[in-house]
């Protein structure tokens, strides 16, 4: 049995477990990231948010990003014939509006091509990466993570590290092992979906590029173009709704109460057959132990309504980079450091699914409401665009700190909230400023 070592291995080639080992890597540490699958492989979630703009600006990957030709993404489209879930008929999300200081775009992605982007970037920064290797077991010593075992080409191996990174998704390697998995029973939903070709957005009655999301009696509908000619579509519903008909049957019913998605895929055919997601959505209200944490789908995954999942695996493993770098290099204080970084993984994720419980509890447009007791009108919007676009480490959010008072939205066991927004630190204080002068505005006004 070959015998490795490293500073760090990381369990998982996509973007969690990728940027990991970037930062790492850039740090001067030795890494080693572990993947099951080769690349490039199919993955759906393919509609990033404007907030991780900022977020690879800063980290050094942003050129990377834009160099690759994915399609430009300036808004989110938002659907609802019912008037229930949002605030009219057709609401836009236009990522202009969000103040200065702030990407103006996004990207919608391929995921084979995206993610295959992030693993040749974490090994031209200096991670070991090795495609087409499955994780064996977890090596303990008492009840510490020391490393890995694997198999690659047919060899099983070990590597020793002294810390290890969760990336391993919805396969959940560290909380299937200590059975810290809960299922968020409110949102567990499936997924159906597929892609289309022949896109020809001249037949779009929205914004080109925008990703759209129809909302329906029994769950809602997303249209995301991932190239000039292909779009992803898929459905989302409660189990009992996708259960009353063939997964075929229930898609085509759902997809025609959307009018705008079906007029948008005029002159369109399948090029994919139909695949299904189910019960995804869970957290786990331990992240971090003796040698090891969590970062991305490992330990939370909330419904993709919002888009916002790879925003936040891409930026709790950003921070537990940091974390660990900063670990490493004082072991003396590294228990106060994976503690905090804990708390900060849970803000964020917890912001994320406050926002996802406000559509399905067709409660947006009450937060929206009271959130204005506070704040102007105008910052208003800004607030609620920031925080569609993935603003959901900010403190000074108003439709934020609004979610964060409803207790029958709380995910995680009691915790303190760490603030502070990895995409932009510069502006925390600037949006401090901002609130006060709102709040101030509004009483001046007479509001």
């Amino acid at each position: 049995m070959a015998k490795n070592s490293a500073d760090v291995v990381v369990i998982g080639g996509g973007p969690a477990g990728a940027v990991s080992a970037y930062l790492l890597a850039k740090q001067g540490h030795s890494v080693v990231l572990l993947e099951r699958d080769e690349f490039p492989r199919f993955h759906i979630g393919e509609s990033m948010l404007p907030y991780m703009m900022g977020l690879f600006d800063r980290i050094g990957l942003r050129e990377a990003l834009e160099s690759r030709g994915f399609v430009p993404k300036f808004g989110g489209e938002f659907i609802d014939p019912t008037e229930k879930k949002f605030f009219s008929g057709v609401f836009r999300a236009d990522f202009a509006k969000q103040g200065e200081g702030r990407f103006d775009r996004a990207f919608q992605v391929e995921r084979a091509r995206f993610d295959a982007m992030l693993v040749e970037e974490a090994a031209a920064a200096g991670a070991e990466v090795h495609l087409g290797t499955g994780v064996k077991d977890l090596l303990m010593e008492g009840d510490r993570i020391v490393g890995v075992s694997y198999e690659k080409d047919g060899e099983e191996r070990e590597v020793r590290a002294t810390y290890v990174i969760d990336a391993s998704g919805r396969s959940g390697r560290i909380a299937n092992k200590f059975g810290l998995r809960k299922t968020l029973e409110k949102l567990r939903m499936v997924g159906v979906f597929r892609h289309y070709e022949g896109l020809d957005e001249t037949h779009n009655l929205g914004a080109e590029g925008d990703i759209q999301v129809g909302a329906h009696d029994d769950g809602w509908v997303w249209a995301i173009p991932i190239s000039k000619e292909v779009i992803s579509v898929g459905t989302v519903m409660p189990r009992d709704v996708f259960r009353a008909g063939t997964p075929e049957q229930v898609f085509d019913e759902h997809l025609n109460r959307v009018p705008r998605i079906t007029a948008r895929l005029t002159g369109t055919r399948p090029s994919m057959d139909l695949k299904i997601e189910t019960d995804y959505c869970y957290h786990a209200d331990t992240v971090t132990g003796p040698g090891w944490v969590m970062v991305g789908d490992a330990g939370c995954f909330g419904d993709p309504m919002f888009s916002g999942g790879v925003l936040v695996a891409t930026a709790t493993a950003t921070r537990a980079a940091e974390t660990i770098g900063a670990a490493l290099n004082d072991p003396a204080d590294a228990d106060r450091l994976i503690g905090e970084y804990s708390n900060y993984f849970k803000t964020g994720y917890d912001t994320y699914i406050r926002l996802i419980h406000a559509f399905y509890d067709g409660e947006l447009v009450s937060v929206a409401a009271d959130a204005g007791r506070t704040t102007s009108r105008d910052a208003l919007e800004r607030y609620l665009i920031r925080l569609i676009g993935g603003d959901f480490w900010s403190e000074h959010n108003a439709v934020a700190q609004e979610m964060r008072r409803r207790p029958e939205w709380d995910t995680f066991a009691p915790f303190q909230r760490v603030f502070g927004c990895p995409s932009y630190p510069q502006l925390d204080e600037h949006d401090r400023k901002e609130r006060a002068e709102a709040r101030i505005l509004r009483v001046t006004n007479g509001q």
